[in-house]
């Protein structure tokens, strides 16, 4: 029985999983619009949304937030985007509530037929 399952799992193990969001928030910070398939696409958007919160986070007045903030989106994305985000993603989106990404559906992939989708920073 499959109740309550939330998260895909791509037919990964974890450690996998975790790594390929890695990937992707890392590639979507830096070029802004990605194409990739529906599901992933789909699976990215509440973690770059988060990681994004995490980054308004760190505009925060309190030197411990920001830097906490801060080393958070480093450990999650990595230094290079980790810098986008909490500097130049936060700083456009301080005064939205949400919704800082925008999913695009596409034609199938020939080759397996898999929905693809082009996900994109406002």
């Amino acid at each position: 029985m499959s109740y309550h399952k939330s998260k895909r799992k791509f037919g990964r193990e974890k450690n996998q999983r975790v790594a390929l969001l890695k990937s992707l928030a890392l590639a979507l910070a830096v070029e802004g619009k990605i194409k990739t398939t529906e599901a992933k696409a789909k699976e990215l958007r509440p973690y770059f949304e988060k990681l994004i919160t995490l980054g308004k986070t760190g505009l925060s007045e309190d030197a411990t937030k920001r830097l906490s903030a801060r080393r958070l989106l480093d450990a999650r994305v990595g230094k290079i985007a980790g810098k986008i985000i909490a500097t130049d993603l936060a700083k456009r989106y301080e005064d939205r509530a949400g919704g800082y990404t925008r999913i695009t559906k596409m034609v199938r992939r020939l080759s397996d037929g898999a929905p693809q989708a082009i996900i994109e920073v406002i």
